[in-house]
């Protein structure tokens, strides 16, 4: 009878005990989320890994992106003109204009999802970032592909650099999440986008080998607007 008894009284004990430690740490996340929110001492936040490390290297890629998005729609307009009349290299650069912007939208949802802030008006320059200079865009569609392939291949470039700061750096820099993601959907991708564009600027340089290349030019446009 007195083991039951001293069964049931430990039991007891130790609900009591599990029932303050509850409202302990209930209370002190309570506490710690409505003091200082989104500070970088508080606890309630999404933040874990090396974002802090590499936030500022992913908010320089988005600049990029934005950046170059612009200068393709700059790029399409150019050759949807009356005087130029190039559809199939206005449906070409129209549609790198929208997979940039749609790439800027996605790294802004990725960044806020892990507790970042964007914040477009800090300028992040490292030894991996794209730069985001504008040279003359009124080219002909020769000159416009190289421009669109060297875009391509600092993209791609930068894609890759904050790829490997989230993959080799030290361990409390490193973060797998964000390499992973990165991994996912963009390095494939910008080496398909290089490797294309790599292949128009070759044909086309080979067909405009010709006295009068206007036909070459005319027929490559055709071809581009059935892609």
């Amino acid at each position: 009878m007195k083991f039951l008894v001293a069964l049931a009284l430990f039991a007891c004990l130790g609900s009591l005990a599990l029932a303050v430690d509850n409202e302990y740490c209930q209370n002190t996340v309570i506490t710690a989320c409505s003091s200082s929110a989104f500070s970088g001492n508080s606890i309630c936040n999404a933040r874990f890994a090396g974002i802090d490390h590499i936030e500022p290297e992913v908010q320089s890629y988005i600049n990029a992106n934005l950046a170059k998005s612009y200068d393709y729609l700059l790029l399409a307009t150019h050759f949807n003109s009356y005087q130029k009349n190039r559809p199939g290299f206005q449906k070409l650069y129209q549609g790198l204009s929208d997979r940039s912007f749609e790439d800027s939208i996605a790294l802004i949802k990725q960044v806020t999802r892990r507790g970042g802030i964007v914040d477009f008006n800090t300028r992040h320059e490292s030894a991996g970032s794209v730069s985001t200079k504008r040279g003359t865009l009124e080219v002909d569609e020769l000159h416009s592909l190289a421009l669109a392939l060297d875009t391509e291949k600092q993209l791609a470039t930068g894609a890759t650099h904050v790829h490997s700061r989230a993959t080799h750096a030290a361990d409390a820099e490193r973060d797998p999440e964000l390499a992973h993601y990165f991994e996912e959907n963009f390095l494939g991708k910008q080496a398909e986008s290089v490797r294309k564009l790599s292949g128009y600027a070759n044909d086309l340089a080979k067909l405009m080998k010709v006295p009068d290349p206007s036909l070459s030019v005319y027929l490559f446009d055709e071809y581009l607007q059935k892609q």
